[in-house]
């Protein structure tokens, strides 16, 4: 039995490797140039030292999709990040939206592509500064050969840049 149920695991995480990993643009109606393609790994970044996302700006309360079809694993607050939503997606990559105003989802929850799950907003330490959502995508799977000398460079083996993926911006 154990056997069988350790096969069952290895089978569906591999599998989730197999998925396209296409993503859409994850704020309604928002551009290829609503963010500035310079700032992901772009430091001196605040106190996290390098920004390990794009910023995507819209209009305050603006519906925030999910950039792809995933099972939410977090919607909380965090002092920095304020309102924040993680899902896990394809090839077992984490999407995380930050800043937000609001959220309609909750850990658990699968959402589709496209499908809203809060509001773009300025919470956390984005308070004071134009709305928008911090965007980012990170890997389990490391990717060695992305490691620079770069500060943090090591991490950009576990960090991708998000609008590589935008089938809106190919």
């Amino acid at each position: 039995m154990l056997k069988h149920a350790l096969f069952v695991i290895v089978g569906i995480i591999t599998a989730g490797l197999f998925f396209p990993a296409d993503s859409v643009i994850p704020v309604e109606n928002a551009k290829c140039y609503d963010w500035n393609p310079k700032t992901f790994w772009y430091e001196p970044w605040g106190t996290s030292g390098v920004h390990k996302g794009i910023d995507i700006f819209a209009k305050e309360n603006t519906p925030l999709l999910a950039a792809t079809d995933g099972v939410v694993v977090f919607a909380t607050e965090f002092a920095k990040s304020g309102l924040v939503i993680g899902i896990v997606g394809p090839k077992w990559r984490l999407h995380y939206y930050a800043h937000l105003n609001g959220m309609v989802v909750k850990p658990g929850d699968w959402v589709d592509q496209g499908e809203v799950i809060g509001l773009v907003g300025k919470t956390g330490n984005a308070a004071g500064k134009p709305a928008h959502v911090h965007y980012s995508v990170m890997t389990p799977l490391p990717y060695p050969w992305r490691i620079t000398t770069e500060t943090q460079g090591w991490k950009k083996m576990f960090y991708l840049n998000p609008a590589d993926a935008f089938t809106e911006c190919g």
